[in-house]
């Protein structure tokens, strides 16, 4: 995989992650294109893409699109349902995921897809495995927060 982005209906990114080197300048570029592109699609019509020297697959739930771009080489059908699998797992640790939950949470949207996914790779096929690994990290975090907490109420 090559980069995923996460938008809005209103052509809005809430997430985005490069498997790429490119400038910043691209990546703006390129963002725009593609959201132009697919927004402008009819919901019927099929969610692969040829798109530069790539291939786009996308996935509308409710108001957000899971978009990534692979390979040419590379089979469409897994590539969506591992986004099929990313939103699994958004959903399993939100409750039903909604868009607000990813502006409000990104850091852990990131983090979940980082479980997930390395280097474009599929990193870990067990959904169970990869909401552990995250539950370890809420705990760990948790315990920190703990810490903290208290040596701020030891300074003051």
């Amino acid at each position: 995989m090559q980069f995923m982005l996460l938008f809005s209906r209103q052509g809005k990114l809430r997430l985005q992650k490069w498997y790429v080197p490119l400038s910043d300048k691209e990546k703006k570029k390129i963002t725009r294109e593609l959201v132009q592109t697919v927004l402008a699609r009819k919901p019927k019509m099929c969610s692969f893409l040829e798109w530069r020297d790539l291939k786009i697959v996308y996935k509308r739930y409710a108001s957000l699109y899971f978009c990534c771009a692979v390979e040419d080489q590379d089979n469409e059908l897994i590539t969506l349902e591992i986004i099929h699998r990313y939103v699994e797992l958004l959903d399993k640790y939100f409750g039903s995921v909604c868009e607000l939950d990813i502006i409000f949470n990104f850091e852990k949207a990131y983090f979940i897809l980082d479980e997930f996914l390395l280097g474009g790779e599929v990193q870990e096929t067990s959904k169970k495995n990869v909401l552990k690994a995250i539950e370890q990290a809420d705990l760990l975090q948790e315990s920190q927060n703990e810490e903290w907490g208290g040596l701020s109420e030891d300074i003051l």
